[in-house]
This record gives C-alpha cells, structure tokens and sequence, in this order.
C-alpha cells in the first residue's frame, strides 16, 4: 500500500474507533460470574469446561485478559529444557502458574519434550536428563496443577523420527506416575493425561502408533485420558478425532482438546483478494490480498472495529463464526470431554516474518496485541466473534 492510501486509511480508521471501543466496552461489560468480589476464582470441575490456553507465553500470562473473558481454566505448556535454567520454581512461567492455582484457576499444564532430531534411546544418556528434568518439574507442580499432561504434541516434536515415540512416552508417563504415587498425600490433586494427538482427519496419522498410543492410555489405570489438538479445516475434520478417540477411551476417562482451531480453513485463504466492500469501505486498494492486509495491520495496528469488519467481510471467517459454540457443543455432547482450551492473545512468533505461507494463527485469539489497537478497560483490543462466543460458554 503506498503511504498515502496507509494515511487516508488511518483518519478512516481514527473516525471509527470511538465507536469500536464503545463496542468492546459493551461486549465485555458484565462481572465474572466466576469470581468473586475480591476477584478470587471458583473454577467449576474438569467436565466440558472451556479455558483459555496461553501456549509457551505463561510467564506473560495477563490476569487482566481472563477476568475480561470470565475465564476460570488456564492452559499452557513448558518447554522442558528450561528446566536446565536454574531453580524451576523461581522461573517466572511456574510462578504465574502458581499464582493462577492460588487465586482459583483450574489449570492444565502440557510437558514438551522437544527433540528435532529424534528421541532418545532406552537407556541412554539423553533419556536420563530427560527424567532428571521431569522430576524438576514434578517437584514443583505436582499436586499443585488439576491437570498434567505429559507431552505437547509428540508427533511433530520428535523430528518426524517415530520409532521409539511410543516407549519413550509410555517410560515418561509411568515415571510421572510413580512421582506421584510415592507422594500419594500430597499429589493427589493431580490428574495425569497423555497428549496430544495431532492431525488425525487425516487416515494416514491413525495408524498403529496412535493405536498403541491410546491402548496404552485405556490399559494404565493411573492415566485419566489423551489430550487432542484439533487444528482443522472444517467442523467434519473435527468431528475425526471424537470419532477416532472417543470409542478407544475405557469408562470414566475423558479427553482434553488443549488447542483447537480452523487456522487450516483460515490459511486456504491468505491469498484471496480483501472482500470488495470491505476494501472500499476503508479505501484498501482493490485486490490487496489478505495476507498483504494482515502484515499491514501488525506493521501499524489498527482500529478493533476495523480488524473484526475485515473478519466478518471474509466469507471464510464469517461462515464459521460460530466455530467455538458449535465445536464445543461437539466436545460435551460426547460427556467425555474435561477440558478444552482456546488462544487468548497473539503472540510473537504469529507475526513474525508473516507472509502467504504463514499459519493465521492471528485469526484464532480472542485478544489482538499484534494487530490491534489498545481497546477499552486497558485490555487489548479483541476478536469480538470469539470474545463474543468464549464468554457465553462459561455458562455450561
């Protein structure tokens, strides 16, 4: 875009954005019925909840953000090699976990074993580190968080090398078991799953590993279910993980769906022209394409009530805005469902170097730092749709 059409948008967008705060203002108006005055959290049980997950980013997780939302589940994951930097404890990722735990929140904590070049052997060295910085961890959130989840997605942090994926993660999880039966008085908050399997709409990822995978779950009566991370391109694609995971749980275990989302619709479309009349409207170029749109707006922020304009324009987004409703009134109708967990806010790495070829994860946060102007209240500003959806949820 040249810097005039960038100019002219702006003042648009300038005419527009009282009225775009009002909104937000609007939507998020309302307590959390969740809490309580002193803004304590009173998080329901692990059955068909929906939080919001956080990813690697715990240590920016903002208190602020889940109040706005009425959120009262919190997820996010570790990277286990952090646990070569120092005390665990004193990291600030574990100390806003624990925060979250003593004001309240539920919480879901994923262990990533991250090896880009291929898991380790039995009996190796590299094994032994790897249950060295498991028992750093466990000593310090076991018994602490409700949910534990031992691995993130396996699948694709292995280098693609899958041989031994199944021995390493089943020595993993029962080693995670027998820290907490040792502690039996003190850590038995804790719940343990196994996670999270990773493109299943796709026949080829269901295979004799993901059914060794889920064998070993229904068979290990310490292991309270799987983890499953939906990234999708349609509400068919995610209905073939319920299908697939759901008949291999034995009674009473449930699932988790840590991550969800449509980024596979959404990245389809990073090459389509803006919606005319949406382009027009804020005097964009005709032809400028979506991807060419989004890196403009996190190069210069844009108003909210232009960011959800230019959603609600694309018939990709807008044909499915009730994506969140609809899948996790799919997740609970199964009765099997704990927890499931949606973006809260754009981070770094969704923006960085943006492009094409670019996974949109920008489109699946319910906040929009990166993209978006401050809204009201002294959040960022939102993706109305899915703040929209998310809070009603709460409700059951």
């Amino acid at each position: 875009m040249s810097s005039a059409l960038v100019t002219r948008r702006r003042m648009l967008g300038l005419a527009t954005a009282a009225a775009g705060l009002a909104g937000a203002a609007l939507t998020g108006c309302g307590s959390n019925p969740g809490a309580t005055a002193s803004g304590r959290v009173t998080a329901p049980p692990p059955a068909g909840v929906l939080g919001v997950n956080v990813d690697q980013n715990l240590s920016a997780t903002n208190f602020a953000e889940l109040r706005a939302v009425w959120a009262t589940w919190l997820r996010g994951f570790y990277p286990m090699q952090d646990a070569d930097q120092g005390d665990v404890a004193g990291q600030q990722a574990m100390q806003k976990l624990l925060a979250a735990v003593s004001q309240g929140y539920g919480t879901v904590l994923n262990l990533k074993f991250d090896y880009p070049h291929g898991l380790p052997a039995a009996g190796s060295a590299e094994l032994n580190v790897a249950f060295q910085r498991l028992d750093k961890v466990l000593a310090v959130v076991m018994g602490e968080v409700d949910i534990l989840v031992v691995g993130n997605e396996p699948f694709y942090e292995c280098g693609r090398k899958t041989a031994n994926l199944n021995a390493f993660y089943e020595a993993l999880a029962q080693h995670t078991i027998d820290y907490r039966n040792q502690r039996a008085r003190t850590a038995g908050k804790t719940r343990i799953y196994l996670g999270a399997l990773t493109d299943l709409e796709d026949s080829r990822s269901r295979n004799a590993l993901t059914d060794r995978w889920l064998e070993f779950v229904r068979n290990t009566p310490s292991v309270a279910g799987t983890d499953c991370h939906p990234h999708v391109a349609s509400l068919t694609d995610a209905q073939q993980y319920l299908d697939y995971i759901v008949p291999r749980l034995r009674p009473g275990q449930k699932f988790l769906a840590t991550e969800f989302s449509l980024v596979k619709l959404y990245k389809q479309h990073l090459k389509d022209p803006v919606p005319t009349g949406f382009a027009d409207s804020y005097r964009i170029p005709r032809g400028t394409l979506v991807w060419q749109f989004v890196r403009e707006a996190i190069a210069r922020p844009i108003p909210e009530r232009e960011w959800n304009d230019f959603l609600l324009a694309c018939p990709w987004f807008a044909d499915t805005k009730q994506f969140l409703t609809d899948t996790v009134g799919n997740f609970r109708r199964t009765g099997r469902c704990a927890v499931a967990a949606c973006a809260l806010t754009q981070a770094a790495p969704m923006v960085q170097d943006f492009g094409p070829a670019k996974p949109p994860w920008v489109f699946n946060t319910l906040f929009c730092p990166r993209t978006v102007q401050p809204g009201a209240d002294g959040v960022p500003g939102q993706n109305l749709t899915w703040t929209g959806e998310f809070r009603p949820l709460q409700q059951g």
